[in-house]
């Protein structure tokens, strides 16, 4: 088997994976190792020929492609070396990556820092269990994509989307673009699971009937799909009977999530969230397994990918930080979901990282609400808010706490946590008996007041 040494080895060349291998040799790793199972680097940007990418980090409107091609430049630029076509088999703990593909065979990759950028997949019918048939004309939103923008076929001429996520929103329009009808889009939830902008262009502006708290119950046909049953659905999200409908397809897509993909990253032992389905990480995106850092959709599913490129950076940073024997010790913090916080990551923050730089918070709302403040809270003191005009599900919130807001002694005497060698050992009670401590982050009404304490001015 042959052997390859490096600094820093990232598996996956999605736009997590070539921001972060990029940002790494940038940082002053040595040599970069850039591995994907496909034959092009870009990732699913590569299907994504829609504009809308960039708008936040790039100040520009590009397509899928053309935001892979932005990154790809650099990570060439900065001489980070790739290996396409090429199977990854296993982690180990020790930093060790077996692989195999068909000019070089079976090799293992020994490097120093790792980085899992592996994005995620989406979840299928059987994920979501739809009664009924089992007939051809049931696709992924993302399959279909695939289909029509890279292959060239359509999957049908009368459509029905079940789920409202911003790939099925995408591929409403497409279809439509292309000639299809969609007849409808339906969300299991009371409220879109998409992007606002997405509802309003993809369904708003084509014409797109959008049914909120429905649901498939029915699949029918034989050798293709000739239609679907609806209903609505209560609070419970079960379908309520007695308001069964029927809608004549051919074509089902399903757009009801992504699911992270973690089997490398349970493999080495890492801790998962159970919300997010990714591994915790520190706030250099260092999982649970030291030297092992994660990033991107494998983490947490991300609506933006101005916000995928974001984290990798971080990742890709930590990573040569750990290479050159620079990453943060002392003690950390973990953070914690509040009042109306789905969930934070990064899930563990160094008290030297918070003292000495500005450190991003990304989380979710669990429900929408307008005029709120979002507030990051230590020992029942606001030591940073922000206010929001709007949060939604769909839509991700960041928060930025400036450098110095968090310190030691916020804590209280005794307080602070153990060293991040290991989140694994982080408990929820310190060494002199006190609670673990925790920074939480919550949503509260504009007018509460706390609100105004220590944060941003609407």
């Amino acid at each position: 088997m042959r052997t390859v040494e490096c600094d820093v080895a990232v598996v996956g060349a999605g736009p997590a994976g070539l921001a972060a291998a990029a940002r790494a040799k940038q940082c002053g790793a040595g040599r970069v190792i850039l591995m994907d199972r496909d034959r092009e680097l870009g990732g699913i940007l590569n299907q994504c020929i829609h504009n809308g990418f960039g708008l936040q980090l790039l100040s520009q409107e590009l397509t899928g492609p053309e935001y892979a091609e932005h990154f790809i430049s650099e990570a060439r630029d900065a001489g980070v070396e790739t290996m396409l076509d090429t199977m990854v088999l296993e982690v180990t703990q020790s930093k060790q990556i077996v692989a195999v593909n068909r000019d070089e065979g079976l090799m293992r990759i020994d490097a120093k820092a790792i980085v899992l950028a592996m994005g995620a997949r989406e979840r299928n019918r059987g994920g979501v269990i739809i009664p009924g048939m089992r007939p051809a004309g049931v696709f992924t939103a993302g399959a279909a994509q695939r289909f029509v923008n890279m292959e060239g076929y359509m999957p049908g001429k009368r459509i029905v989307v079940l789920g409202s996520g911003d790939i099925g929103l995408i591929m409403a329009r497409r279809l439509t673009w292309e000639g299809a009808k969609v007849e409808a889009v339906l969300e299991i939830l009371p409220f879109p699971s998409g992007l606002t902008r997405n509802i309003v262009q993809c369904l708003n502006d084509q014409g797109i009937p959008l049914y909120l708290s429905h649901t498939v119950v029915d699949i029918h046909g034989e050798e293709r799909v000739r239609g679907v049953t609806v209903a609505r659905v209560d609070s419970n999200l079960r379908p309520i009977p007695g308001t069964e409908w029927d809608i004549e397809c051919d074509t089902l897509l399903l757009s009801v999530g992504l699911i992270p993909e973690n089997e490398l990253t349970q493999d080495v032992g890492g801790e998962l969230d159970h919300v997010t389905g990714g591994p915790v990480v520190t706030d250099e995106m260092e999982t649970s397994t030291p030297g092992i850092f994660a990033c991107g959709n494998v983490v947490h599913i991300h609506d933006l990918v101005d916000n995928v490129t974001r984290e990798a950076w971080t990742a890709g940073e930590g990573a040569a930080r750990l290479v050159a024997g620079q990453q943060p010790g002392g003690d950390t913090v973990r953070t914690r979901a509040g009042d109306g916080i789905r969930y934070v990551v990064p899930h563990v923050l160094h008290l030297d990282n918070l003292a000495s730089r500005d450190v991003r918070l990304f989380m979710r709302a669990t429900r929408p609400a307008e005029r709120v403040r979002v507030e990051a809270v230590v020992g029942g003191e606001v030591v940073f808010s922000k206010f929001e005009r709007v949060v939604r599900p769909a839509e991700m919130v960041m928060l930025t706490i400036p450098a110095g807001k968090v310190s030691p002694g916020k804590m209280g005497p005794g307080k602070a946590g153990p060293n991040r060698a290991g989140l694994n050992t982080v408990s929820p009670n310190c060494a002199d008996g006190g609670p673990q401590p925790e920074l939480v982050v919550r949503i509260t009404p504009r007018d509460r007041d706390s609100a105004a304490e220590g944060g941003e001015k609407a």
